[in-house]
């Protein structure tokens, strides 16, 4: 008390499940996060902690929770958990309930991510080739313009500008847990973009238009196989055969062909370029809302085209 370091020794007493749900009451969450929260709290958190007063935790008893964990689960779930679990100590320390947050396990908020692997361009257009006609400009445009597949779901007419050869992203497609689609504005304003695509793939573009996107400006670019929406679960057999009627290998996930795409448009661009194309924040934000169609990303999307016309052939590119 002399010192000014005295704390009520009743503060902490408080228990751990309920202090969590207090926590994520109050936090500012998009509705797909604060769902995953909840699953990872009550699934991961609760478990162990949610009678224990938040002044009886120990950096021992984390550590040990994260072995257990580590040991019926994966990595990545882990290390959400954990991230989870230190941000609500965090804050019981700023409540002042405790004076350590026993979250101090290096390294155990961070993990490794394999190397994914890249497809050639040619690779890109077997699969795509493999796929129900529906789906074949969904694979060419995941390669050639580095978007999402939500981002890609969310799409409309409008959206395509068949003039500049270009796509621009408003919003992203989410998927609840129970089933329910959603529309959600990007995480940063740098996820509004304008991205150039090859001009190559403009009679793809036309023809989808054409035969398979719904109606009016306000239709979906690309539905599922029943005139509905797109849905990950209504694709994945699609992709997963097509791969293997490409003789693809490798285990490709579908957001493979971002990092592909990504990878393949880094040849000559900058970083700021490239952050800019794929949607990421940047310190100098303003710099996003440059006209990139017809400068820079138009020039990324043209060296994608010189590979295309490379791999495929002039004569098989459409006039």
């Amino acid at each position: 008390m002399t010192r000014g370091q005295w704390s009520d020794p009743d503060a902490g007493k408080v228990h751990f499940g309920e202090y969590a749900t207090a926590w994520l009451k109050d936090r500012k969450l998009a509705a797909r996060s604060r769902e995953r929260h909840e699953s990872v709290i009550g699934l991961h958190l609760l478990p162990t902690f949610d009678e224990r007063p938040l002044s009886s935790i120990t950096t021992a008893q984390v550590r040990a929770w994260r072995t257990a964990c580590l040991a019926r689960t994966g990595e990545p779930t882990v290390v959400k958990a954990y991230q989870i679990m230190r941000a609500i100590l965090n804050t019981a320390v700023d409540d002042e309930l405790i004076r350590r947050n026993p979250c101090r396990i290096k390294g155990a908020d961070r993990y490794n991510v394999p190397e994914r692997p890249i497809l050639t361009v040619a690779e890109v257009f077997s699969v795509a080739d493999a796929m129900r006609p529906r789906y074949r400009l969904l694979v060419l445009l995941a390669a050639f313009t580095g978007l999402r597949f939500g981002e890609l779901a969310s799409l409309r007419r409008r959206d395509v500008d068949t003039v500049n050869a270009a796509l621009m992203v408003r919003r992203s497609q989410a998927e609840m847990q129970n089933g329910a689609l959603f529309d959600k504005v990007p995480k940063s304003d740098a996820g509004v973009r304008p991205v150039a695509f090859p001009t190559e793939l403009l009679p793809d573009v036309k023809r989808h238009l054409g035969g398979f996107a719904g109606h009016g400006c306000d239709g979906h670019v690309f539905l599922g196989p029943q005139g509905g929406r797109l849905r990950r679960s209504n694709f994945r057999d699609d992709w997963i055969k097509a791969c293997t009627k490409a003789d693809i290998t490798a285990d490709v996930h579908f957001h493979d062909l971002r990092h592909t795409g990504n990878t393949l448009a880094a040849s000559g661009a900058s970083l700021r370029e490239l952050m800019t194309r794929m949607g990421h924040s940047t310190p100098r934000a303003a710099l996003i809302y440059q006209h990139v169609v017809s400068g820079r990303d138009r020039e990324i999307a043209d060296r994608l085209g010189s590979m295309i016309r490379k791999t495929r052939g002039d004569g098989d590119v459409a006039p």
